[in-house]
Parts: structure tokens; sequence; C-alpha cells
């Protein structure tokens, strides 16, 4: 059986990686950017992948003219190759994948792209990172962050699980002055020795329990956000569980938690205060007096979940020193991407809302609080999560349902448990070909004018649908085609 010859533990971005021998477990973007990351390093790089694309093929052709063996289609990741010194894992791969479990057994590290993007930082100006997790919200409230920073003047990028991976924003020639930084708890899970400037965890709720044995796992990987954190741990004062990570964090001395509600604020916190965002936690005067920053009014949404986001990126930004112009600035210009809230069209005095990328329940809960009455689109793949705290949430606020997708039933389950008098359609296999505008029929049916037709399905899209962008795309033709007659 093959061996270790190098410890890659205490390389850098100026040392020699030419004995490093790297296996890159997975060739999605975030495992593509270490690989080429590592060849021109120096390293020998071996990319395996079980899934062989067009996409995958033609960037193994690229890193095969710099040397890489990219080894792609089944069976290619079932054993780990001899004479390893360093597994790179692609977020998604479960620790209990055979290839990431004999690294373990050889003693091979295993780190995710997110922990090689760390440990390769430029020591004379590692651009400081402001990290930001939670079940949801994650993507919004990084683009708000990084709108804030760019309006105070600073060279930044929103990076990791927003898109662009960190190791290719830390290796930028470009450096910049400080990343907003998106982790997923899978990114969370190989990162050994981040040590970000501050971090929020904007809440914690069921989610991926088909990845993690239970919740409390899934916290425990969430939390890691906050380890070695140096200025501010940011949390979700309506989520304790939030609060709790700060408290079993080991940070540096200093670090200081750092609240954010939508309520009024107490001191060290971040609140709402007749419908004026403000800042009682980094003034002089926090004790007496709170600092403007915007309006509800200044934000993309007053919807609750946006407020929340739009909070605890400022307090980020403001941990790092940012003015309070520049927090206003930043919001005000900010627009969220496509699938979150975004309104389609209003037909017949009905609003239609996609929100395609509330993929999970406590997502789907945010959604549907800032609407009423409404008829909520809902279903796909449930990933192990239940919905019953999310339907006696919000029963009061459903005209009706319209369910579509394989785990339908478990959302249709949870209605007739609890909030049995709400009319509940199920879209069939039959409709499989063209599953929306069956949908959007059914929806217009239990729509009144005045109501809200809602797609947030608390689901992954991936038995219907290519993605969950695949999945609005498909809704908001749908209601085009409604427009259209």
């Amino acid at each position: 059986m093959g061996g270790r010859l190098v410890n890659p533990a205490g390389l850098g971005r100026h040392d020699s990686w030419e004995p490093v021998r790297a296996v890159v477990a997975g060739f999605g973007v975030s495992g593509f950017a270490a690989a080429d990351t590592l060849l021109h390093l120096g390293a020998r790089v071996t990319a395996l992948d079980e899934v062989r694309t067009e996409e995958y093929a033609e960037r193994a052709e690229l890193l095969g003219i710099l040397g890489a063996d990219v080894r792609l289609g089944p069976g290619t990741t079932s054993t780990l190759p001899e004479q390893v010194d360093l597994v790179v894992t692609s977020p998604g791969w479960r620790p209990t994948a055979p290839l990431l479990e004999q690294a373990r057994e050889r003693g091979v590290p295993v780190w995710g792209e997110v922990e090689l993007a760390w440990r390769l930082r430029d020591p004379e100006r590692p651009a400081p990172w402001l990290a930001v997790t939670g079940t949801n919200g994650k993507t919004t409230t990084v683009q708000m962050l990084d709108a804030i920073l760019r309006a105070a003047g600073l060279r930044s990028a929103a990076v990791g699980n927003v898109g662009r991976p960190v190791v290719e924003a830390v290796m930028d020639p470009a450096p910049c002055d400080v990343l907003a930084v998106e982790l997923s708890s899978f990114q969370l899970h190989y990162a050994h020795s981040v040590a970000a400037e501050s971090a929020a965890v904007l809440n914690v709720a069921e989610d991926h329990l088909d990845w993690y044995a239970s919740m409390a796992e899934y916290a425990a990987d969430k939390g890691r956000i906050y380890e070695r954190v140096e200025r501010a741990c940011v949390y979700n004062v309506a989520d304790p569980e939030t609060e709790r990570l700060v408290r079993a964090a080991d940070v540096r001395e200093g670090a200081r938690a750092i609240g954010f509600t939508l309520g009024l604020p107490q001191v060290g916190m971040l609140g709402v205060v007749d419908d004026v965002l403000v800042d009682r936690a980094f003034v002089p005067e926090r004790a007496t007096s709170a600092a403007e920053l915007c309006t509800v009014a200044d934000l993309a949404s007053s919807a609750p979940h946006v407020v929340a986001n739009a909070l605890a990126a400022a307090a980020l930004a403001r941990a790092h020193g940012v003015p309070q112009v520049a927090v206003r600035d930043g919001l005000g210009s900010f627009r969220p991407d496509g699938h979150r809230i975004a309104e389609v069209a209003t037909v017949a005095g009905v609003t239609w809302v996609d929100d395609s990328k509330a993929t999970n329940p406590h997502a789907a809960q945010s959604s549907l609080q800032a609407y009423a009455p409404v008829v909520w689109v809902a279903g796909g793949l449930a990933k192990g999560a239940h919905f019953d705290d999310l339907v006696r949430a919000t029963a009061e606020r459903l005209r009706g349902v319209v369910l579509l997708g394989r785990d339908r039933r478990v959302v249709a389950d949870a209605l007739a448990r609890n909030a049995p008098h709400v009319p509940v359609v199920e879209i069939g296999e039959d409709a499989a070909q063209a599953p929306m505008r069956a949908v959007v029929r059914a929806a217009a049916a239990l729509a009144h004018p005045g109501d809200t037709v809602l797609l947030a399905p608390g689901c992954a899209s991936m038995d219907l649908f290519a993605s969950y962008a695949a999945r609005g795309d498909a809704f908001a033709a749908a209601v085009r085609e409604l427009a259209a007659g």
C-alpha cells in the first residue's frame, strides 16, 4: 500500500509544492479550482469524479495539458491512488465516501477547497475574511455585505458557496482588501484552520438530514465558523441556537458577541426602531443611543428575512470598520439574484412571486410569513425534512396549496395533520412533461384577487428540474403564458 512522503500542512503560496502528490475528489467548480491551483503551485495532481459530462471533459483536457491526471466516470473514485500526500475534497462528498475513509485510514489529510484557500493566503497581504453561514439567507447576506464593502471604497469579492471559489480569489494577482465568504455546513466540515475576522450564523433549521446523522452534527459544523474569530461573532437573537454556538466557540481574546434582531436592539446589538435599521454595537455612545444605518424602505424588500439579512451584513461590515453611510449606500443599491422573492407578474389582481431558492422548510416559512393570503406552491425533494412546524406557523395565511414533485406527500401529510381546512391540489406524474403549467392553472383556480401565489417549495428541485433556477424559470414562463391568455 502506498504512503505519504510529504506533509503539506506547513506549505504556503510561496513554498515549493513539487514533491506533493494531491488527489482532488470531485471535479465541479471548487474541485476544478483546487486542481488548477495545485498544478500552478507545482504539485502532482490526480482529479477524480464519478460523473463525466461534456463540461468536465473539456476541463479535464485543459488540466491534462498542464500535467494533471484526470479520471472521470463510474468507478474512478472507489479507490485512493497509492502514494498520496493530500486529498482535497469537494464539499458535497460525505465523510463516509470510500475514498475519504481510505485517506483517513492511511493518515492522509483531507482538506476542502476552503481550507486550501486559507492556507494559500498571501502572508504579506492576507485579506481578512468576513464569513457567513446559516440554513437560509447566506447568499443574499454575503452579496449585501459585498455591496456595503464596495460602497466603502474597498476592493471586495463575494466568494465561496455564492459561486466563485475562495481559492481563485485568494490567488488572484490583484488582491482584495477583504473577502465576503459564504460557507455551507459541508464546506465548514472540511475547514480545519480557518480564522475569520468576523463571522455570522444567520439561523439553524432542519436541512441536509440526508447528509448528517443528526441536527446536532449539522449545527456543530455551522458553529465551526466562529472558531478563532478575531473581532465579532454575529448571531440571530430570534434563533437561540446561533447564540449557543457563539458561547461554545473558542474565539480570539477580545472578540465580541453581536446580536441582530427585528425588534428594539439592546446594547451590543443591531436592530430596528420605527422602520430604521440601527446600530447599538459599534458606536461609542451605544449605552444611550443608536446610529441610524438605513430605513426598511431603502431595502429591495421589506420581508422580515430580508431585513434580518441586511442587519447581519451590516453587523459584519461595521465590525470591519465600515462607516454608516456605506451601509446605507450598499444596502440601498443591492438587488437580489433571480428566484429570491422575485415578483413575476400581477394577473387578474393576483400577484405571482418566485422564491424557488427556498429549498427547505425554514426558507419557505420565512417567505410565507411575508404574504397573506397566499396560495403556496411547494414540493420536490424534501431531503429528510419535516413540514409540521412550517404549516402550524403559517396555516392562517394559506388560501390553498398546490403540490408537485417526488416528496409532495410529505408536505400533504403535514397539511392534513395541521391545517385540514386548507384546500390542497396535488400535481401528479401525469403532468411531468409540463408540471409548472399544471401548477399555475391549479393555483389560479384557488387564488382570489388580492392574493399572492408564492412558489416557495421548501424542497430541492432535482427530481423534476435541473436546478432551483430552472424551476423558477418554468414557473415564470407558465405565469406569463397565463397572463397572455
